[in-house]
């Protein structure tokens, strides 16, 4: 009797999960709207630690948040002028993060995993 080469084959590990409850997806979601933005990069670090995503990920948020910043701080740094692109630069920002977050665990996104 031949056996089935389907049967023998281990099964693949199953990708880590970044959040392990619905409450916990919103609470990380919310991290980068809270904070502002000045915590944007938080959730893909924990990926990255996780192994949720790849940590170059983790490096291009951390990057990007520090690049943004450092635009409107140029653009605004006090009450001096009245433009309104340093706090658009910061909402994009939180949004931008805020919907990747909710994201992190998708299996129709595969960038980065």
């Amino acid at each position: 009797m031949a056996t089935n080469p389907y049967f023998d084959t281990p099964l693949t590990p199953p990708r880590p999960r970044m959040f392990q409850h619905p409450a916990a997806k919103v609470i990380w979601t919310l991290v980068p709207v809270v904070t502002l933005g000045l915590c944007a990069a938080v959730p893909f670090v924990v990926a990255a630690v996780k192994g949720v995503v790849k940590p170059w990920l983790a490096v291009v948020y951390v990057v990007g948040e520090i690049a943004i910043m450092g635009v409107a701080l140029a653009i605004d740094p006090g009450n001096e002028s009245e433009s309104p692109l340093a706090g658009f630069l910061l909402m994009i920002l939180m949004i931008t993060a805020a919907t990747h977050t909710a994201l992190l665990d998708s299996e129709k996104v595969s960038v980065g995993k």
